[in-house]
């Protein structure tokens, strides 16, 4: 198989996928952006893969879920030799993952249009006839929902230049009900007969000729797809002020992310307006009350809409692989290619770490794996399940697999998001957390959750960690800003407005959103100023800077390093160091 160097409108493109920092000034990847890695690892690991014997079979067989992986490690411009042998029923799947950003943790996800350009282009640098084969294969509206913010298409006839007509300049209406753009003022031209013309001129190359090829080999699809990227042409209606409709385009939009919600609520995806949801309710949890605490509404409608497959039930490997969607049919290579593509098929899997993923894909995180003292409780209730009852211990590892998606949904860590592997920990260390501080007392039997949900578990400690570290650590921080005194009369009025800020926020029980004004603390005493941002948080969390301001020696500390707040002893730590916060400013 031939090794295509990475064209330099590729690199520029991922360039253009960077952004500067708006406090250090510094260029850095976009949050939204799959992470590119060019160090040293990245290539021979794209190596690897491409060297997998069978590869055009391997590939079609490939669960989306590590295909979409195998596209953010090595980055989608290096990947156009193995995104051309995926089938459309993959890359539709990849689409849902891919396609879509949020622009910021836990906010509903958008159709990311540049995204899709830049899909475009590799798509047709491999190959014109793919690019147009995979478009036909997609959801229609899909294609047009993303194309539309691309391009504008009109009728020829429709479209004339500009024109004096009694000494004044007559132009056409655009989308947006502005003059519409001349020849001069961006690329244009006619395809299918059809006048396009462009929005933005990045993957205008990639999308006409992918719309050229789509009009030669598909031509039913082609005519669909530019209806109805001319309906969304047309020019806004006339604003009356009597309704407060959507637009055409906001409309289809809306449409195009309904969709998308349901397939993913039946492969056990979280939304995140359900994730916040629940999110939101666990910090209201009622702790005093001496009953078992209720099960969540919203968990309890999640858990029903899905239908868990029985292991024992499923298909041999060897069979799901050659009923996989859209893979090639392979019934006439012999039995030791076949063997040889389903071993292709697990060492891919091991190596981009989707061993455990399941066969009817639910897109369920595990928990964590690794062996932390603070953890005692938790893991030692899991063990007995597992050794005693092994239908619970299922069940309550798929309620952390549940807990892990709806914190990466609708959760931020020091304002960005969860990785996987910290959502896991974060939601083991809350549910240990909640076995310790359980209404009836810690002197929990061992079977206890053999019988009790996690879900209800988390949601104790996540009570515990926002009343009594997040809120008390913002309630103390208004008590010492209202005592504390600043010479200089600039830092002064930070601090007073920081306190504003913070009252206010405290009222709707959302503290963290005063963190913009906390930068007034670093002028003071900076590692006081990070740990309080990790404790004023939406997941509060222990930064290093915590022992840093209590009077350590060692005064620098890694920005990044920090750990979930799992026992009382380190809430007990927290409430050490609001207690002392205030001698600590007044010796900065």
């Amino acid at each position: 198989m031939s090794r295509r160097p990475v064209h330099r409108a590729r690199r520029r493109r991922a360039d253009a996928l960077r952004a500067r920092n708006p406090r250090t000034g510094v260029l850095s990847p976009r949050r939204d952006a799959p992470a590119r890695r060019d160090g040293p690892d990245s290539r021979p690991l794209l190596d690897r893969i491409l060297d997998t014997p069978h590869l055009a079979h391997v590939v079609p067989h490939l669960q989306p879920e590590v295909l979409h992986r195998i596209i953010q490690t090595c980055g989608l411009e290096d990947c156009g030799e193995i995104v051309a042998l995926a089938t459309p029923g993959q890359l539709a799947s990849v689409f849902d993952l891919d396609l879509w950003r949020a622009d910021q943790p836990g906010l509903d996800e958008q159709l990311d249009a540049d995204r899709f350009g830049l899909w475009l282009e590799v798509l047709v640098e491999s190959d014109a006839a793919v690019a147009a084969q995979t478009l036909a294969a997609m959801d229609v509206d899909l294609v047009i929902s993303a194309l539309a913010q691309h391009i504008r298409v009109f009728d020829p006839a429709a479209v004339s230049p500009p024109a004096e007509v009694d000494g004044e300049l007559r132009g056409e209406l655009d989308g947006e009900g502005a003059t519409a753009r001349s020849e001069d003022d961006g690329p244009g031209c006619e395809v299918g007969g059809y006048r396009v013309v462009a929005r933005r001129t990045s993957s205008w190359d990639a999308i006409v000729a992918a719309l050229v090829s789509l009009d030669a080999e598909h031509r039913d699809c082609f005519h669909r797809v530019m209806r109805g990227c001319r309906s969304l042409s047309n020019s806004r209606p006339e604003v009356d002020g009597l309704d407060d409709l959507l637009t055409v385009k906001a409309q289809a939009m809306f449409d195009l992310a309904f969709d998308r919600e349901q397939r993913r609520d039946s492969q056990g995806y979280v939304t995140p307006a359900q994730a916040r949801a629940f999110l939101q309710m666990s910090r209201q949890f009622r702790l005093t009350q001496e009953t078992t605490p209720p099960g969540n509404p919203v968990v309890r409608a999640y858990f029903r809409a899905i239908e868990w497959t029985d292991a024992t039930d499923a298909d041999s490997r060897l069979s799901r692989l050659l009923a996989a969607p859209g893979a090639p049919a392979a019934r006439e290579d012999s039995p030791e290619t076949l063997a040889a593509v389903a071993a292709s098929v697990d060492a891919l899997n091991m190596l981009m770490g989707a061993g455990d993923l399941p066969q009817q894909p639910r897109a369920l995180l595990g928990g964590a794996q690794g062996e932390a003292p603070r953890l005692a409780r938790i893991q030692a209730h899991m063990q007995f399940a597992r050794d005693c009852d092994q239908a619970a211990y299922s069940m309550r590892s798929q309620e952390l697999a549940y807990l892990a998606n709806a914190i990466v949904a609708g959760c931020s860590v020091q304002a960005r998001p969860f990785t996987r592997q910290e959502a896991s920990e974060a939601a083991v260390a809350a549910c240990n957390l909640g076995l310790e501080n359980w209404p009836a007392g810690p002197a929990l039997p061992d079977s206890f959750l053999v019988d009790q949900d996690l879900v209800t578990v988390f949601q104790v400690g996540w009570t515990v960690l926002h009343e009594d570290v997040c809120m008390y650590s913002a309630g103390r921080l208004i008590r010492v800003l209202a005592s504390l005194q600043c010479g200089d009369r600039e830092i002064q009025a930070g601090l007073r407005a920081l306190r504003v800020a913070m009252a206010k926020h405290c009222k709707i029980g959302e503290p963290w959103r005063a963190r913009d004004a906390l930068d007034v603390m670093v002028i003071l005493d900076m590692p006081a100023w990070a740990t309080l941002l990790a404790l004023i948080d939406e997941c509060p969390v222990i930064h290093a800077g915590l022992g840093a301001s209590r009077g350590s020696v060692t005064r620098a500390v890694d920005p990044s390093a920090f750990e979930f707040i799992s026992e009382n002893s380190q809430i007990a730590s927290v409430h050490e160091f609001m207690r002392l916060l205030p001698d600590t400013l007044r010796r900065a």
